[in-house]
C-alpha cells in the first residue's frame, strides 16, 4: 500500500514515521508514505495557499490550485482520495477495514476556515475523526494511517488483530497480568484456572456487559 499525505506541514510528520510500529511497517516495505507538502504546487510567486473568501467571512480559505496540480502530478487511476474535514462521514473500524483494501490513498489535510468548494470535486470521499474542530487535518491523518496500517497482513500479529474492539461491534474484554494479586486487587481465578473454554466464556460475557456499560450504542436494538 502507498498513502500520499498532503499537508501545509510536513515536520509534524516526524515522529510518526520514524517509531514505533510505522516506522517497522516501513522499513519492512508493508507501507509506503508520502508527505508532500502541497505549499510547493501554489502558482503565485510567493507560494502562497489562501485567499479571504469570496463574499467575505471570517478567516481564509485554501486555494484550489495547489491542491488541482499536486493531484495532477500524483494521482492514478488506482488511487482513492480522501479530504480531511468535520464534515465527512465519521471514521471508525469499519471504515478502517474497508481503506485498507485500495493500493493507493491519498489524504488531503486542510488548514485555516476551510476549503476552496471546488477541491471536493476531486476527492471520492470526506472523512472525519470526530464531532470536533482541530486546527488542521494532520493529526487526523496519522491517526487514519495507524488505524489502517496496522491491518495490513505482517504489521502486527494477526491473532491480536481477531481479539481488538469493535469485532463484532464488541469492545475488548478485560486483560490482566503479572502478578496475580496487588495491593489487594486480584485476577480473576477463572483466567488462572487454565480451563480454555471456560476462559473463552468468561471473556466474551465480559466483553457484553463491558459494551453494554459503557458503549451502548455498538450493540443497536440487538438482542444479546
Amino acid at each position: 500500500m502507498q498513502i500520499d499525505i498532503l499537508t501545509l506541514f510536513p515536520n509534524m510528520f516526524d515522529g510518526f514515521l520514524n517509531e514505533s510500529i510505522m516506522k517497522r511497517a516501513i522499513s519492512k516495505n508493508l507501507v509506503k508514505i508520502n508527505i508532500i507538502d502541497f505549499r510547493k504546487y501554489s502558482p503565485l510567486p510567493n507560494n502562497q495557499v489562501d485567499a479571504p473568501p469570496y463574499g467575505g467571512g471570517a478567516g481564509m480559505l485554501l486555494r484550489c490550485e495547489p491542491i488541482f496540480l499536486c493531484l495532477d502530478e500524483i494521482k492514478k487511476e488506482n488511487s482513492h482520495v480522501i479530504l480531511l474535514s468535520p464534515e465527512g462521514k465519521t471514521f471508525n473500524q469499519k471504515v478502517a477495514l474497508n481503506l485498507k483494501e485500495y493500493e493507493h490513498l491519498i489524504l488531503i489535510c486542510g488548514h485555516y476556515e476551510g476549503f476552496d468548494e471546488r477541491i471536493k470535486t476531486l476527492v471520492d470521499e470526506i472523512i472525519s475523526i470526530g464531532d470536533f474542530v482541530l486546527t488542521g487535518g494532520e493529526i487526523p491523518a496519522m491517526a487514519i494511517s495507524d488505524a489502517i496500517i496496522r491491518l495490513l497482513p505482517n504489521v502486527i500479529n494477526e491473532e491480536s488483530l481477531k481479539n481488538e474492539s469493535f469485532n463484532n461491534n464488541l469492545l475488548d474484554y478485560p486483560q490482566y497480568t503479572k502478578p496475580a494479586e496487588y495491593r489487594g486487587l486480584k485476577v480473576p481465578e477463572i483466567l488462572l484456572s487454565g480451563h480454555h473454554k471456560n476462559i473463552d466464556d468468561y471473556r466474551c460475557q465480559e466483553q457484553i456487559n463491558k459494551t453494554k456499560k459503557l458503549r451502548p450504542d455498538l450493540l443497536g436494538d440487538k438482542d444479546e
